[in-house]
């Protein structure tokens, strides 16, 4: 099964609309319209950057985000816990598989309800991230 763009429905445009995916030959891209010119950017260069935002807000804060996670799916005891956090000291590794298998339907349709939302300019460069509670990079 061919890759495809990580984060569809999830990456706007600087006028707030939604970008379309398509493809550059084989590889995935999202394509932004700049005045009816449509511009395909390569996919792994915005998720990357959505990934690499995302890892600045889980970095010294694994921990916590650990124990949350526990929580959320029912799991408070301290081994899952411990699990967790180390999947998270190691989110480059984690980073790497979802390129491998994608991000599930499901979660998207969940990043997309809590509010997670990408801003790219037309050059394809990330420019916000948004996600539940605030933007990346506030406290």
């Amino acid at each position: 099964m061919p890759r495809q763009a990580l984060f569809p429905g999830l990456v706007f445009d600087e006028d707030d609309r939604p970008l379309e995916t398509g493809w550059i030959g084989s590889e995935p891209a999202y394509v932004i319209n700049d005045a009816g010119f449509r511009r395909h950017i390569p996919s792994e260069q915005i998720d990357r950057a959505i990934l690499a935002e995302i890892k600045k807000v889980i970095q010294g804060n694994e921990e916590l985000l650990s124990r949350e996670a526990a929580k959320m799916v029912g799991a408070e005891d301290p081994f899952s816990q411990a699990i967790i956090q180390n999947q998270l000291k190691n989110i480059d590794q984690q980073f790497a598989l979802l390129f491998e298998v994608g991000i599930p339907e499901e979660m998207r349709l969940w990043l997309g309800m809590v509010g997670f939302k990408a801003i790219v300019n037309y050059h394809g460069e990330v420019i916000e991230v948004r996600q539940a509670g605030g933007v990346a990079g506030e406290e």
